[in-house]
């Protein structure tokens, strides 16, 4: 809730991400480090830190844009 963190359905836990609010360029990197969301039509589910930098908690949703900086540091499964 604190920590620049964020919720993905896919990314490997460890990515780091920029989420940018298209409404108004304001943008946040955080860390991937939980599952979700699981509401349809939702696309990541930052902290509650991360999305006061990108936008007012009022809002509750908003449009962002993802790019994925680095994942180097990524948890990935050995076969």
């Amino acid at each position: 809730m604190r920590a620049l963190t964020a919720a993905h359905k896919t990314l490997p836990f460890g990515t780091v991400v920029r989420v940018i609010n298209t409404n108004n360029n304001k943008s946040v990197d955080v860390k991937i480090n939980d599952r979700g969301p699981y509401v349809k039509g939702r696309t990541i589910d930052l902290s509650q830190k991360a999305f006061e930098k990108v936008g007012s908690t009022k809002q509750g949703v908003v449009p962002i844009r993802i790019e994925i900086l680095d994942d180097s540091r990524t948890f990935r499964y050995k076969h």
